[in-house]
């Protein structure tokens, strides 16, 4: 497994629920969103997404409901709970604190 991989999973929950913070969206959106935000460095397939979709809303930090628009087929959007909501501060804060430590570690000494 590449280092990359390991990022992306460590990663996933806090882009999910940051992305289904502000409104709902469906799976589809969230793949789409995190790639074009990403400039195609981060992917999320189908075969990786909807099982921690479905782990999240098991959780209880998003909740999940079918919406059914003519001409399109039936799609389920996640939203973000009131625990989800704390779970991404705290994700968040952890997240930060993480970069800080490995931009510490990783800046140049000057002499």
């Amino acid at each position: 497994m590449t280092v990359e991989v390991e990022w992306k999973k460590g990663s996933a929950e806090l882009l999910i629920l940051s992305l289904v913070e502000t409104r709902a969206r469906h799976g589809y959106e969230i793949s789409k969103l995190i790639e074009q935000r990403s400039g195609g460095a981060i992917r999320f397939y189908a075969a990786s997404l909807y099982p921690l979709l479905y782990r999240l809303e098991k959780r209880g930090w998003i909740q999940g409901r079918w919406v059914e628009k003519s001409g399109q087929r039936r799609r389920r959007y996640y939203g973000l709970t009131s625990p989800g909501q704390k779970i991404l501060a705290a994700q968040r804060r952890g997240w930060q604190a993480f970069v800080e430590a490995v931009n510490r570690i990783t800046e140049a000494e000057h002499a």
